[in-house]
């Protein structure tokens, strides 16, 4: 006697039980879109907050070469807050690549956008200026802020 399928079918679902999809919870659906919609809003926070536009930033303008062991160096810095000092470091290179001098240049309260003059001594013959990074920490031996007695 052969077996039909749907008494198969039967015979299975009463040896194992029947697969039903169980439905989740009402309240499940909307507490998992507002914890989607929660981890999405912080990951936009800490992703424009790491890869957003920066506070400070400073760009070389201008370099001349002066001399064998000098390199004259402008550069524009943009800032959020103006009644702020900062500081930025500029730096130059040699014709190989190396880092032939560096220096920390403050940048004095001012407007959003001051263009400030550096020369750098270097220990190679130097082919180019740039600004390696600007921030308002600025090192206490460059503040113009008389230091405190006592």
């Amino acid at each position: 006697m052969a077996e039909t399928d749907s008494s198969r079918a039967t015979d299975l679902a009463e040896r194992y039980g029947r697969a039903g999809r169980r439905k989740a919870p009402r309240w499940a659906y909307p507490v998992l879109t507002v914890v989607v919609v929660l981890v999405g809003l912080a990951l936009s926070v800490v992703l424009y907050q790491n890869l957003g536009s920066a506070p400070i930033e400073g760009k070389q303008v201008a370099f001349k070469v002066v001399d064998d062991g000098t390199v004259e160096i402008d550069l524009e810095v943009a800032r959020d807050h103006p009644d702020r000092a900062a500081m930025c470091i500029v730096r130059a290179r040699s014709r190989d690549g190396d880092e032939a001098g560096r220096r920390e240049v403050l940048v004095p309260v001012g407007g959003d956008r001051v263009v400030v003059n550096t020369v750098l001594r270097t220990s190679k013959r130097p082919t180019t200026g740039e600004v390696f990074g600007c921030s308002y920490q600025v090192p206490a031996y460059l503040s113009s802020e008389p230091r405190p007695s006592g």
